[in-house]
């Protein structure tokens, strides 16, 4: 796939130009791209530039409220909750977190519920600020219909990402980031979109056969880890990040790409808490933890154990020192949008 080089700084222009174009003020705008481009630098391109245009679409369709008059209704000196009005999820998301962070570090736990929000792109983005401030932090999200609850031959829940971060006393933070699908849907799209294949077992076509065709998995159905065990974590997710917000669920989530009837309603839900709850050196407990597990003997071809997290900021260390490889349909996408 031939691609194009741009320095971060450059792109990070243009891409702010292009969402101030269709409506976002400067602070959204930024606060957008900064995350767009977070995701390229980590490795995540099936939610880095590939979803730009879905979002200008979005804006332009008038489904994202590119002027929104955003709530934060306060619960308790803990508990906040967030109405978006619709805004693109990059902003509803960044004001989440900010404000469950605040009301950790003032009580020592903040819980914030977002509904009438959007696609707010990779969870670990959001959960790597509440680490920075020496928060323990889980992020829930729902999506749209993607995965088929166990034993229904209809598509329902999203692929429905569970988070969670922690300090480790170095630099580099512990973050998992996982869809309960094999793959993230945001990878099959990236594939359909640059015509390469799927791999075996993470998706059925329409007619219930399995697919490495990209197109006919958005078709079709993908597949949850673990069976059973991967819709259940589906149900929960939706249950914390739909039900309990106010925002969408139940399938009701609708498509970005493909349905512009009305805003998507997204729910997230926050959690961040101090590391000195219940013990005064979790530094130096996590470091044990950690330790530990990676002197464990090593299958034959494993250099090293590592946690989640690890190799995502290695590569956005190695990538934050080059220019962002970008492919022919992004730069066409780019120059079309900035029109």
């Amino acid at each position: 796939m031939e691609k194009d080089n741009l320095k971060i700084k450059n792109l990070k222009k243009e891409v702010i130009l292009i969402f101030k174009k269709f409506g976002l003020k400067k602070s959204h705008a930024l606060i957008s791209s900064n995350a767009l481009i977070n995701a390229e630098l980590v490795g995540a391109y099936g939610h880095g530039l590939s979803r730009l245009k879905m979002y200008c679409d979005r804006l332009k369709k008038k489904v994202i409220n590119p002027k929104p008059k955003i709530k934060i209704r306060r619960i308790s000196q803990s508990i906040s909750l967030v109405d978006a009005n619709d805004s693109i999820g990059f902003v509803a998301a960044d004001i989440a977190i900010k404000q469950a962070i605040k009301n950790a570090k003032k009580t020592g736990i903040g819980m914030v519920a977002v509904k009438k929000s959007g696609h707010y792109g990779l969870s670990g983005y959001y959960a790597e600020q509440a680490v920075k401030k020496n928060l323990i932090t889980m992020i829930y999200t729902n999506a749209p219909p993607a995965v088929a609850p166990h034993g229904s031959l209809k598509s329902l829940f999203g692929t429905n990402p569970i988070c969670f971060g922690t300090p480790t006393g170095s630099k580099v933070p512990f973050i998992l980031d996982t869809s309960i699908s094999m793959i993230n849907r945001g990878k099959i799209r990236f594939a359909e979109k640059n015509n390469q294949k799927i791999p075996v077992g993470v998706a059925l076509d329409k007619f219930g056969k399995p697919t490495t065709n990209a197109k006919k998995a958005l078709e079709g159905v993908q597949l949850p880890i673990a069976n059973f065990k991967g819709s259940g974590l589906a149900w929960m997710v939706d249950i914390l990040s739909g039900v309990l917000t106010g925002g969408n669920h139940a399938g009701r989530v609708k498509d970005p790409f493909d349905d512009f009837s009305g805003p998507q309603n997204i729910g997230h839900l926050f959690i961040t808490f101090k590391t000195n709850l219940f013990v005064n050196n979790y530094n130096k407990r996590i470091k044990d933890n950690i330790n530990k597990i990676k002197r464990l003997p090593k299958i034959k071809g494993v250099k090293e154990i590592v946690y989640p997290g690890q190799n995502k900021y290695k590569r956005f260390i190695m990538n934050s020192k080059k220019e962002i490889k970008i492919s022919k349909i992004i730069k066409k996408d780019l120059e079309l949008l900035k029109r």
